[in-house]
């Protein structure tokens, strides 16, 4: 079974915001950070899940199912909330190679993952992020 990673704040803003949806879902893309930038102790090429877009509202962001405000080829996962108690991914989720399922009562232990192989673990990590830089 494969080992899907992330950190406990990034875990912990997902269960927040599933928790303000109920009862309705939430779906995020998320994206990696290499191990190498953090200090997890991990062969420095694993992916590390640390960030996330926020889907937006407008329906000119969603095109065909696409939310075009989140970047190109900038997220290897995505989480879903179930507030149905459901933790496996259903044919009504919006899919990707790494899916994290939360439940409630929206807890870290009601986050499970999979991958295109089905059900991995999940190993959640307390790391800080490296400072971002943006360049003027």
């Amino acid at each position: 079974m494969s080992t899907v990673h992330a950190t406990s704040d990034l875990i912990g803003v997902l269960l927040d915001r599933a928790r303000d949806q109920e009862p309705q879902q939430v779906t995020v893309p998320l994206a990696t950070t290499p191990a190498g930038q953090l200090d997890v102790g991990l062969d420095p090429e694993v992916a590390v899940f640390t960030h996330f877009y926020w889907p937006t509202e407008s329906s000119v962001d969603a095109v065909f199912g696409i939310d075009l405000s989140t970047p190109l080829a900038r997220t290897s996962g995505r989480f879903l909330s179930h507030p149905d108690g459901e933790a496996a991914p259903t044919v009504t989720d919006d899919l990707h190679s790494v899916l994290l399922v939360g439940v409630p009562p929206w807890e870290r232990e009601d986050v499970r993952a999979y991958d295109q192989h089905g059900p991995a673990d999940l190993s959640i990590h307390d790391v800080e992020l490296p400072p971002e830089h943006v360049e003027e």
